[in-house]
């Protein structure tokens, strides 16, 4: 993409941006849906982008600031060889910027940057008077996450569950049961208090994370809240399994065996069945290894999951694949499965020096 066209495009969202601004109703305002498109199709390329952005970071008008901060996330979302760059000037935007708008965009963008120096950013943006500001940050912290169970992203998170908004508490408390792949009892005691919550959706999400860590107490609350239809399908059937509660799959007679989520979830808890799905696994991976060793594969699972899913090397466009879906297609033969993982994806990657 040319410098002329990215620059053209970032001035169209300049123009929506303030169509958006003077707008009377700040929920559904005209222009956003544009504003947020040709910022992304400017960020694709990162050369052109990240000047631009830059410099409007700089600007005097927080409409400008607040559109440099969205398309610098944009950027280092899509490209990762200005991930550094993005983060050094968001870092420094932070420590003198007061606007909420811009505030709220920068918090936002520097989960883009998946930069260690974002964790003190957000942080201190967690106190921020403004509650759209500490909502942004709650629903931040995923990008950038220290891995540490009493890290400061775990403790503002925590913190985050108490606001006294409930959005904020609701995305507070979905990124640290959901998003955070720790535990510990300060999280387990923040996911407990919010079992109570009057907000429903803070008060599943809690309920979510702790069956996520088979936390026992979970299992009255879900015997609840699978019973509500307002909750769907995803976390209904995707609680039960990882917390081990059997026992509450047989209050759904509404929903027939064949139904996904349903059949997921009994899979689940077959000893005998999670035992093949192993082994079909770990015959897969040993072949795609010995039919394509430039693939790089993997084999993971969630540390509070239970699906298994495969990997390989992110060059190569593949989001992974699902085990028990490919054990469908390839009717149960790993080296099948091995064959058709190896023919989906490229022999050789563009540019990549690679054979």
């Amino acid at each position: 993409m040319e410098t002329d066209i990215v620059a053209d495009l970032v001035t169209q969202a300049l123009v929506a941006a303030r169509v958006v601004a003077s707008a009377e109703d700040p929920d559904d305002p005209d222009g956003l849906p544009e504003y947020v498109a040709l910022l992304w199709r400017a960020a694709a390329d990162g050369a052109a982008a990240l000047p631009l952005g830059l410099e409007l970071i700089g600007s005097a008008d927080p409409i400008e600031r607040e559109a440099g901060c969205t398309l610098l996330g944009d950027t280092s979302n899509q490209n990762e060889a200005v991930r550094a760059e993005t983060a050094t000037a968001l870092v420094a935007l932070a420590q003198r910027e007061t606007e909420d708008r811009v505030l709220w965009a920068l918090a936002r963008a520097i989960e883009m940057t998946y930069d260690p120096r974002a964790v003190p950013v957000l942080v201190t943006l967690a106190g921020h008077p403004d509650a759209e500001v500490r909502e942004q940050v709650a629903r931040s912290f995923p990008g950038v996450m220290t891995g540490l169970p009493d890290g400061p992203d775990i403790r503002v998170l925590v913190g985050l569950t108490q606001d006294p908004e409930p959005e904020v508490r609701n995305w507070a408390t979905f990124t640290l049961g959901t998003q955070a792949e720790v535990d510990s009892p300060a999280i387990r005691a923040a996911l407990w208090e919010r079992t109570t919550d009057e907000h429903t959706e803070t008060r599943a999400e809690a309920i979510h994370g702790l069956a996520r860590r088979r936390d026992r107490r979970a299992g009255p609350f879900l015997a609840e809240v699978l019973d509500n239809p307002e909750v769907s399908d995803v976390f209904r059937f995707g609680a039960v399994p990882i917390t081990g509660a059997v026992e509450l799959l047989p209050a759904h007679p509404e929903y027939e065996p064949g139904d996904d989520w349903f059949t997921d979830a009994v899979n689940a808890f077959d000893p005998a069945r999670r035992a093949r799905l192993d082994a079909f696994a770990w015959e897969l991976v040993s072949t795609l290894h010995q039919l394509r060793p430039d693939l790089d594969a993997a084999l993971s699972m969630e540390r509070f999951g239970w699906g298994r899913s495969l990997g390989v090397d992110a060059a190569f466009g593949s989001p992974g694949y699902d085990i028990e879906a490919l054990l469908a297609r390839a009717d149960g033969d790993p080296t099948r499965a091995a064959e058709l993982v190896a023919t989906d994806l490229p022999r050789t990657l563009p540019d990549s020096g690679r054979g």
